[in-house]
């Protein structure tokens, strides 16, 4: 009966630091907005025309990494966008230039509620970024 109990203990702890490990690549949010890079689509709220910038920082491998999100906003549509980033790693850097060059194509032309991107020509973790920037873009153009 003892080597059970050690088994199931070893289990429990496997299962722990697991948990522990995954917690960890958890994208960082910046300036408590809260998003954890889930959907960042909000109910039928209405924006004002105009170009906005914001921040938007994740964790990588590398450590924090940041980008910037310009973008345009005409009746709640992506009509342009500029992605500026960060990165002080080289494979950071690297991941975050694909981004660049493939995110215009799967956003303009999108009402701002509707995005949902994950991953943009091979880099997954700058999008939490990016989904970091569009929650506060959206903040700062919600209609009151």
């Amino acid at each position: 009966m003892p080597r059970l109990t050690t088994r199931a203990t070893a289990l429990t702890f496997a299962g722990l630091g697991l948990a522990g490990a995954l917690a960890a690549c958890a994208p960082a949010s910046a300036g408590g907005t809260g998003d954890t890079g889930g959907d960042t689509a909000t109910t039928d709220a209405s924006y004002k025309d105009g170009t906005y910038s914001a921040d938007g920082s994740y964790q990588a491998p590398s450590g924090t990494e940041s980008i910037t999100v310009e973008l345009t906003l005409v009746d709640d549509k992506i009509t342009d966008i500029t992605v500026t980033p960060h990165a002080t790693d080289p494979t950071a850097k690297g991941h975050q230039a694909e981004f660049v060059g493939g995110i215009a194509e799967q956003v303009v032309g999108k009402d701002i509620d509707t995005l949902n991107v994950t991953k943009v020509s091979g880099s997954s973790l700058t999008s939490a970024g990016f989904k970091i920037a569009i929650t506060a873009i959206k903040g700062e153009a919600l209609e009151s």
